[in-house]
C-alpha cells in the first residue's frame, strides 16, 4: 500500500474573490495519500485532523481506494490564513488540490464540518465529485437541534484546556493559535446558511449517516435524504442512489467516537463505495 505526505501550495478561490484587486492569498494545504484505486477524499470535522478523525478506518478505506486525506484551513498541519472559515472557501481549496493532483473526480467522505464541505464540493464543483459519504451533515443551519447555537456562543478556548484535542493541535499546527481557531469555528457555526435548493441539483450517489441524538435533527436528515432523491417506497419505486442510516443511541460525537459505531460506519461506507466502483 502506497503512502505519501505532502503540503501543497494552493490558491484559495474565495480569497481571490474577497482580497483587494491584484492580491493573491496562498495557502499550504496538508494532505496524505494512502492506497491505490478510485480516489476518495477524507474531510475531517471541526478542531480535528487526519489522525483524530480517520485513523480508525483510513487503512481499511485505502485497501481499494486512493485515499486523499486533507487537513482544512487552520486545522492539523495546514496553517490558518487571514480570512474567515467558510464551507465554500474550504471546498474551493479542496477543488484546487484535486486539480493540482490531476484527479478529475473523486468520492467525498466528510464528518460534520467536513460533510458540509463535501456538500459544497458537490454544489460548487460537481464535476470533481463522483459520490458522497456524509456523516452528520447539515444543508441548513435550521437543521441543527434547538439550543445548538446557544451552546456554540458559550464555547471558549479555556474550555478545551488540557485536552488531547488542544495537545494534538499545538503539536501539529505550523503556527498554533487555538483561541483564534475557536473564534473562527464559532463564527462558522453561528453563520446562517441554507443550501436545500442547491442540494436538489446534486446528482452524485450519496450515503448519509447520522445519530438519533445528533446535533443535526432527524427531520433535517430525512429532508436532506429526500432532497437528494431518496426513495420513499422502495418496494414500489425501487431503490434510489441515496441512502440514509440512523445509528441508535448516538450523539453527534458518538457517530465516530463511540467504538461500537466505528465498524458499522466503516462497513456501510465500504459497501456503498464498492457498489459504485
Amino acid at each position: 500500500m502506497s503512502f505519501t505526505r505532502c503540503t501543497l501550495p494552493l490558491l484559495s478561490m474565495l480569497a481571490i474573490m474577497t482580497a483587494p484587486f491584484g492580491a493573491a492569498v496562498s495557502s499550504e494545504l496538508y494532505y496524505e495519500k494512502h492506497g491505490e484505486g478510485p480516489p476518495l477524499v477524507l474531510l475531517h470535522g471541526a478542531f480535528m485532523d487526519i489522525e483524530s478523525n480517520w485513523a480508525t478506518m483510513r487503512d481499511d478505506l485505502a485497501q481499494n481506494h486512493t485515499v486523499v486525506a486533507v487537513e482544512l484551513q487552520g486545522h492539523g498541519r495546514t496553517a490558518d490564513r487571514n480570512q474567515p472559515l467558510s464551507y465554500e472557501g474550504m471546498a474551493d481549496d479542496v477543488a484546487a488540490l484535486l486539480e493540482e493532483l490531476d484527479i478529475a473526480s473523486a468520492s467525498m467522505m466528510g464528518y460534520s464540518m467536513g460533510a458540509n464541505v463535501a456538500l459544497q464540493m458537490a454544489i460548487r464543483h460537481s464535476d470533481h465529485v463522483s459520490s458522497l459519504v456524509l456523516i452528520s451533515p447539515s444543508a441548513s443551519d435550521s437543521g441543527n437541534a434547538a439550543g445548538h447555537k446557544a451552546m456554540v456562543e458559550y464555547l471558549s478556548a479555556d474550555m478545551f484546556a488540557g485536552t488531547p484535542l488542544v495537545e494534538n493541535y499545538e503539536a501539529l499546527s505550523p503556527a498554533p493559535d487555538f483561541p483564534a481557531l475557536v473564534d473562527k469555528v464559532k463564527a462558522l457555526e453561528l453563520t446562517a446558511f441554507d443550501w436545500m435548493d442547491d442540494v436538489e441539483r446534486i446528482a452524485a450517489p450519496t450515503l448519509i449517516i447520522g445519530g438519533d441524538a445528533d446535533v443535526v435533527t432527524l427531520d433535517h436528515l430525512a429532508a436532506l435524504y429526500l432532497a437528494l432523491g431518496g426513495a420513499t417506497h422502495g418496494d414500489l419505486n425501487g431503490l434510489s442512489n441515496t441512502q440514509l442510516a440512523i445509528l441508535p443511541a448516538t450523539t453527534h460525537t458518538g457517530v465516530l467516537m463511540n467504538p461500537d459505531n466505528l465498524p458499522i460506519v466503516k462497513d456501510m461506507s465500504l459497501r456503498f463505495l464498492a457498489d459504485l466502483d
